[in-house]
């Protein structure tokens, strides 16, 4: 009995396959460039039951950090894409495409696979800075050790800086299909694995980023247990905002969800709650000063997650010079968009678990986990 039960857990280790995640410095400029975008640009529009058509506001993912390479076709084309829990798609560039940044980026070419079923439907994303238009091809694509074969976005145009200054070559979206553009399964769903969850370990030092599919890193996180918050909308990974805290002063953010989101940089909420919780703090470009700067927290199912002022500060560079800016950025959302997005930031300072068989998220204090 017991040497069953070795061979199940080492046949189960075997299947997880931690995936090493690329992290880019952000630039100053491609931050301003998103603070003015997400500021001054108009807002997405939006039904009452979901987005209309494939609108995805807000996105921007110049400023992305991370990202994993996945390999479509056979033989097997490699790809630069950022893993998003905040959209539902895989697309990527295609070997037709003739926009200026299909030049410089890998290209997905279609004759050059065996396993390649076409496809043609229209496929078109629109996000807060920019938009992909394309049509659906069908072909084999690999994460790790997970397979799939799957429908996804050839992208042949482009509109949008976001893209043309990202390094990444397309977007692995892990979010639920309830988002997915013309309702494409998604990459997890459609894939070989039995255990649909996955984790996420954000570090600044990229030799220690990774994600894990399936399941978590049980070397990280040793003995430490997660808490756990059920999904409350099969869209985002969208969890209960019970409230949010700066110093000793609360800010109501009753009627709110806090989405948790790889694919974005930092953390973006609605000016009603993010103007009284930034209001008073200023932060300096040299960095100085951070030490006085207040703690501030979300509250998800009234479980307190804490971030001091190194975890919503961020560091980034412009030249040969490092600076400090503000992680926290306000919008105006629409009318029904009552979102809190808890980005890369909030994801570096918590371990985060997508428990996608259970429709629940996990967090561990990045602290206690074996590597820091």
């Amino acid at each position: 009995m017991k040497k069953a039960a070795l061979v199940a857990l080492l046949a189960t280790s075997a299947l997880t396959a931690k995936i090493p995640l690329k992290k880019r410095t952000l630039a100053m400029d491609a931050v301003q460039a998103y603070r003015e975008r997400i500021t001054n640009g108009e807002p997405a529009k939006f039904l009452d039951n979901g987005l209309i058509g494939s609108e995805i506001p807000v996105k921007d993912y110049m400023n992305t950090q991370y990202f994993v390479e996945v390999q479509v076709g056979t033989p097997a084309q490699t790809f630069t894409v950022v893993p998003d829990t905040g959209s539902s798609n895989l697309w990527i560039y295609s070997s037709k495409c003739t926009a200026v940044v299909c030049w410089y980026h890998d290209k997905y070419d279609a004759s050059k696979s065996s396993t390649y079923k076409a496809n043609g439907e229209k496929f078109d994303i629109s996000y807060g800075s920019g938009s992909i238009n394309g049509f659906v091809s069908q072909d084999t694509a690999k994460l790790g050790d997970a397979v799939s074969q799957m429908q996804f976005g050839e992208i042949e145009s482009v509109a949008g800086i976001a893209f043309y200054a990202s390094q990444m070559s397309g977007i692995l979206g892990l979010a639920y299909d309830t988002i997915s553009v013309d309702h494409l399964p998604t990459f997890v769903d459609s894939s070989d694995l039995t255990d649909k969850s996955f984790a996420f370990h954000l570090h600044e030092n990229p030799e220690v980023s990774t994600m894990t599919l399936p399941g978590y890193d049980k070397d990280l996180v040793g003995a430490e247990e997660f808490t756990f918050h059920n999904v409350v909308e099969q869209r985002y990974y969208s969890l209960n905002l019970t409230g949010v805290r700066k110093g000793d002063k609360n800010i109501p953010a009753d009627g709110y969800k806090a989405v948790i989101d790889s694919g974005t940089s930092v953390l973006v909420g609605p000016n009603t709650i993010v103007k009284p919780l930034i209001e008073g703090i200023t932060v300096n470009e040299d960095c100085s000063g951070l030490e006085n700067l207040p703690e501030i927290a979300f509250y998800i199912d009234n479980i307190e997650y804490k971030m001091l002022p190194r975890d919503y500060v961020l560091k980034v560079t412009q030249g040969n010079d490092t600076q400090c800016v503000m992680a926290i950025m306000g919008q105006d959302f629409p009318a029904g968009f009552n979102y809190f997005i808890l980005g890369d930031s909030f994801m570096r300072k918590f371990y985060s678990y997508f428990d996608k068989n259970n429709n629940r998220v996990g967090f561990i204090s990045a602290e206690k986990l074996t590597i820091a």
